[in-house]
């Protein structure tokens, strides 16, 4: 069984070293990451410029873009033959309800599905590096079960988020959905050292709903969260509303 590991923390993040070493527990591991931090990029591409991947002497690829460019460059060029799996992170920082849709971590694992290899995105909900590694033998088990898994539902990846507590406080595992949550007061306006008007997008509060089998009530409960998302993100509800709004005249 071969894996492809990467993230959009970067080459050097302690989540990618630690996932790359929990895979190899159970296949043979190929790491292709970006050279630095990419959070948020979601699932851009770099289209403007080229990309110079780059061998490490630990084997694994530094990449010069986005977590996107990383996968599409590994499974079409840089692996001999397409991986059985993808897995993404260990994102230091949660990516639950709307994060989705910005996230890097989970953007790479869309990218696998969306090349037909099934795809995995696994996020801390902490920034503690010391108990991040306690769930070495958990995450081994977990990847281990998600391996064994055959057929993988095609068009579907997996957002696993762990609870910000050691591996020893976990209550269990859940299956969940997206949750939502709302930023406010996320965007700060200063100057520049000339005088001119800048913003700044981070920071603020975070206010999360949703019921209880959301992403976010399992991870406050102390739960591992595992939501399976899908590709295809058609309303089919209100098709037919929509058709009934004469748009053709």
């Amino acid at each position: 069984m071969n894996i492809l590991v990467s993230n959009d923390d970067g080459i050097l993040a302690p989540g990618l070293a630690l996932l790359a070493d929990v895979c190899r527990e159970v296949a043979s591991v190929t790491v292709v990451a970006p050279d630095r931090e990419q959070s948020g990029t979601s699932h851009s591409l770099t289209l403007h410029r080229p990309l110079r991947p780059q061998r490490r002497s630990d084997g694994a690829f530094q990449v010069d873009g986005t977590p996107t460019d990383c996968v599409m460059l590994a499974l079409q060029a840089l692996m001999p033959e397409q991986p059985d799996f993808v897995f993404s992170g260990v994102n230091h920082g949660p990516n639950m309800g709307e994060d989705v849709l910005y996230s890097g971590t989970v953007a790479a694992a869309m990218e696998a599905v969306m090349l037909g290899v099934p795809g995995i995105g696994i996020s801390f909900a902490g920034h503690d590096p010391e108990t991040l590694l306690t769930y070495r033998d958990s995450l081994v088990r977990l990847v281990r079960r998600i391996t064994c898994v055959q057929p993988f539902p095609a068009q579907m990846l997996l957002n696993i988020n762990l609870p910000p507590v050691p591996a020893s406080e976990v209550q269990g595992i859940k299956v969940t959905s997206l949750g939502s949550r709302y930023f406010s007061e996320s965007l700060s306006r200063m100057k520049d050292p000339w005088g001119r008007e800048i913003f700044w997008i981070g920071g603020g509060s975070i206010t999360w709903t949703g019921g209880v089998t959301s992403d976010h009530a399992a991870i406050h409960e102390g739960y591992i969260s595992v939501t399976p998302l899908q590709m295809d993100l058609t309303n089919y509800g209100l098709l037919e509303t929509v058709r009934g709004w004469s748009l053709e005249g």
